[in-house]
């Protein structure tokens, strides 16, 4: 059976039953699935209730690290709760900006056992309470155990991400649609002033007055089944549709007022629920002040798709007008979304760029972001490098494909190339409208329509752009201006990317210069090193390690921190380690290659502060003398499984106080243990106890095996998973060999 075939089948229905009484018992107006899969990176959504696909694209997929509620809950393991837009402003910006409405809303991790298997959102009206009541957290955790359980034998698990576009289900209300023309009730509203109409979960028109219709300027036939800025042009503007997202998601009664070209004033009442909304539209004064919302937002797009800079640079595109309502307005196939979608969408992509570092992140937050929205099938990014336009990364194109147009030379008559060179955007409704333009152009992918944008920033062109359909798609010119407007984001976004990868090279190599890059043999031991960097900023800091062999049997083992995770950090961690390694050459003991150390950190004046760990271990006596400087204390496995905590005195960091006193004391080191050093970037966690955290480590030290020292590095370094601070860890094993050395 295809994955396809798995999330439209009969196999979804006990889960979205599930779904749906979850929301139901909960009282809940919205409910969102996510599905995580096995070995996946991200969440993927697969059903929701009772709210329009579009309003749900910006989080079709939701990586691990997004800092959104879902994403947090997953990762943490425990609900989320938002209960206001005040604390979701200040905990998720990335949300409020898309969704800057009144609700309330809980994210939960789906878990069986240890595995996570996706994770639930439900959203409440403004009127909720801004607690979590006890009857709801104990429906939420209930129907999270059924949906965990349902997911987590699921087929469609398997692979990288769940097939097709999420199940749209309705809301689980009693509420009844309006019976039809005819029967009392529907007389009943007809005799009340003004217009009347319905929308679905969906935003679709239901039932539509005679009078509602006489006021928007068409016939009831023509609304019903469509959305009413597919309907009607005149409302495909970002300040109307700001409003029925308001009261879809707010739950809360909404008025605004519009214009129908060329004149008529009308004033709109809607009135939501959970199964769809009740529309009040009566005539109103057109010279009325416009209503808030997205009308600044929505100014400045109208003024940006007429703009001949942007929606008129192809010789192919068509220029803006104005619409006008038209007997029929039957939405064209392969229109795009409304332009309040492209706005959101728009705002949505600028703050996930943000976040995005390095080109390759920049290229799979643009797929992932832009394709969806879009409804392209196909994307690549390229840039020009050494005379050659190279392709940074692709979607949805195969290998043959890819292979084809990557490398070209920048003289190559392609639109990718000739968009760059001149900056202007390429569209082309069908293939024979390309090769019209480029008469040499084979067709090697089973697209019908292509968008070609140039990748703007600073001024000059960066990359280019394409998105492929699979059907033929019409570019109308407040799409084309949309498009080139997402675009500018993009290149934007991977300069900067271009950028913080050159930096991030630079950063590695000058830190892999500094550390050691092999560790001496010494006869009698296993010793292996470790390093993870933190997952922010340049991913360069100033943990170090080292291990010096002394004399035959004598080795200094060194693990340190410098504060700060930049290249100034990297430059002065590489200081501090030579002079660790040189006094110790030299033969000072413990205590006095740290004093030494910290007077030359004084000396340097740089400040910042340092952490030292310095220990000698004599083989030959099976005796560690150890001397700390502000640093956490090592472990010491011995052979029979017992892990002791080695706790020197603790002196003062380096660099603070030039006559700081560093004394060492002595620990038995036994042929078959290990010793493990580390940074506090292994132990360190918000709200967890230091004690706590190293008594931690030292019971998993405990239930690994010393004489692999490689698998008990790798065991202990996959507690840093997404570390907030570096870690670096130096274990050191005792074989019995260390006898003979003596």
């Amino acid at each position: 059976m295809s994955r396809s075939e798995v999330t439209t089948d009969d196999a979804c229905e006990p889960v979205d039953a599930v779904l749906l009484d979850v929301v139901r018992d909960c009282g809940a107006s919205r409910g969102m699935l996510y599905v995580l899969p096995e070995g996946g990176d991200a969440l993927w959504l697969v059903a929701l209730t009772g709210t329009p696909r579009e309003m749900a694209v910006p989080w079709t997929r939701v990586g691990l690290a997004d800092p959104v509620p879902v994403a947090d809950a997953v990762r943490s393991g425990r609900p989320v709760w938002i209960g206001d837009m005040e604390e979701m402003a200040r905990r998720y910006p990335r949300t409020s900006l898309v969704l800057p409405y009144a609700f309330a809303l809980a994210a939960a991790p789906l878990t069986v056992g240890d595995a996570v298997v996706g994770g639930l959102v439900l959203l409440w009206p403004a009127s909720h309470p801004a607690q979590f009541s006890a009857g709801e957290r104990a429906v939420v955790d209930a129907g999270c155990r059924r949906l965990g359980r349902l997911l987590h034998h699921a087929p469609d698990r398997a692979g990288p991400r769940p097939g097709g576009e999420p199940r749209l289900l309705p809301h689980p209300s009693r509420a009844r649609a309006v019976p039809a023309e005819g029967s009392e009730p529907a007389a009943f509203i007809a005799r009340l002033p003004g217009g009347a109409c319905a929308l679905d979960d969906t935003g679709r028109f239901t039932f539509v007055t005679p009078e509602a219709a006489r006021l928007l300027g068409t016939d009831a036939t023509t609304l019903v089944g469509a959305l009413p800025w597919e309907a009607l042009p005149w409302m495909d503007v970002p300040d109307i549709e700001d409003h029925y997202r308001s009261a879809v998601v707010s739950q809360r009664p909404t008025t605004f007022r519009a214009v129908r070209p060329p004149d008529h004033g009308l004033l709109f009442a809607l009135y939501p629920d959970s199964s769809g909304m009740s529309v009040r539209i009566t005539r109103d004064d057109p010279r009325d002040e416009p209503s808030p919302g997205l009308a600044s937002a929505s100014a400045a797009f109208d003024e940006m798709t007429v703009s001949d800079g942007i929606a008129g640079s192809d010789e192919s595109a068509e220029p803006a007008e104005r619409s006008e309502p038209a007997e029929s307005t039957e939405p064209a196939a392969g229109g795009g979304p409304s332009r309040a979608g492209f706005l959101y969408h728009l705002m949505h992509l600028a703050a996930t760029f943000t976040e995005a570092v390095g080109v390759e992140d920049v290229v799979d937050q643009a797929a992932d972001q832009l394709m969806p929205a879009l409804g392209a099938t196909a994307m690549a990014v390229s840039a020009p490098r050494d005379g050659r336009l190279r392709i940074l990364g692709h979607r949805g194109y195969g290998p043959e494909v890819v292979k084809h147009f990557d490398d070209l030379p920048l003289t190559a008559d392609t639109p990718a190339v000739r968009v760059m060179d001149s900056g202007s955007p390429h569209f082309f409704s069908s293939f024979y409208e390309l090769q019209r333009s480029y008469p040499g152009a084979v067709q090697r992918d089973d697209k019908a329509s292509w968008a070609f944008l140039p990748l703007i920033a600073s001024g000059r062109a960066v990359g280019s752009l394409v998105l492929a359909y699979d059907r033929e798609r019409r570019f109308p010119p407040p799409e084309r201006a949309a498009l080139t407007a997402l675009a500018g984001l993009v290149g934007q976004a991977l300069e900067r990317g271009r950028l913080y990868d050159t930096q991030y090279a630079v950063a590695h190599q000058l830190q892999a210069a500094l550390l050691p890059r092999h560790l001496p043999a010494v006869p009698g031991l296993g010793v292996t090193a470790r390093y993870r960097s933190a997952g922010h900023g340049l991913q360069v800091g100033g943990d170090f390690y080292d291990l010096i062999r002394l004399n035959e049997t004598t080795v200094a083992a060194a693990i340190g921190d410098v504060q700060g995770h930049d290249i100034d950090a990297a430059a002065l961690m590489g200081q501090v380690r030579t002079a660790v390694h040189g006094h110790a050459a030299a033969g000072a003991s413990p205590g006095d290659v740290l004093r030494s150390t910290n007077r030359l950190l004084v000396d340097l004046d740089a400040g910042r502060f340092a952490s030292c760990l310095y220990a000698d271990l004599d083989l030959a006596r099976h005796a560690a003398c150890l001397a700390s400087a502000g640093h956490p204390p090592a472990l010491l496995r011995d052979p029979d499984g017992r892990t002791e905590v080695l706790s020197a005195p603790p002196g003062l960091l380096l660099g603070i106080d030039r006559e700081a006193d560093y004394k060492a004391v002595e620990f038995p080191l036994r042929p078959g243990s290990a010793l493990v050093l580390y940074t506090d970037g292994l132990v360190e966690r918000p709200g967890v106890d230091l004690g706590e955290a190293i008594a931690d480590l030292a019971d998993l030290v405990s239930r690994t095996d010393p004489a692999d020292p490689d698998a008990m590095a790798d065991t202990l370094i996959d507690r840093a998973s997404d570390p907030a601070d570096d870690v670096a860890l130096l274990i050191i094993h005792v074989n019995g060999t260390a006898q003979e050395a003596g």
